[in-house]
């Protein structure tokens, strides 16, 4: 192979680069993507319709009604997504959150096995009820507002009945059912 050949050749290989350099050149300035003024991403959120869609929705019923239909079964499966944070065994370690064993009827922010309660928590006091637990599972933060719990809650009252009914069940002495009051309108309170 002579110089002259191998002159032809180099320069194809060169003119070939140049070619495709002019090209990427000439694309990106043809399609060149728009820069964000703020790094990140816009994502799409559901607007709520405010309080008046709200007010129209059907008062929801008392816990003591619900309860009465709570299946154990449904709350065990449901309180599953509860494991990543807390432990039901009796005598079960605190992780995250304190081990739930007999809670119902329990002080709220104290003992738990020497677990660290928030602040928000230790001042909110009283005992765990059905109807404090039911509130709690609902919204935690809107409930104990600064509360460590970090869960959003369980919005079906149904699915808060299964999970109550279940962890009413995990003691050595199980706190009775309420008695739902009967006949009584669904958001009226029961008779005593």
């Amino acid at each position: 192979m002579n110089s002259f050949e191998l002159n032809k050749i180099l320069g194809a290989v060169l003119g070939t680069c140049l070619i495709l350099l002019a090209l990427n050149i000439g694309a990106g300035a043809l399609f060149a993507p728009e820069k964000p003024t703020k790094p990140g991403f816009d994502i799409a959120v559901k607007e709520s319709g405010g309080e008046k869609a709200g007010a129209a929705k059907e008062p929801e019923q008392p816990i003591e009604a619900l309860l009465a239909k709570a299946s154990v079964e449904k709350g065990q499966a449901t309180a599953k997504q509860c494991l990543a944070c807390h432990t039901f065994e009796k005598g079960g370690p605190n992780r995250v959150g304190p081990n739930l064993w007999n809670i119902v009827g329990s002080e709220r922010g104290e003992g738990r096995g020497g677990f660290n309660f928030s602040a928000a928590m230790k001042a909110k006091g009283g005992k765990w009820t059905f109807d404090e637990l039911n509130k709690f599972l609902a919204n935690p933060r809107g409930y104990v507002p600064g509360t460590a719990m970090t869960f959003a809650g369980i919005s079906r009252p149904e699915q808060r009945a299964d999970v109550i009914d279940y962890l009413r069940t995990l003691a050595d002495n199980p706190v009775p059912l309420p008695k739902a009051a009967e006949g009584a309108p669904a958001g009226e309170a029961p008779k005593k």
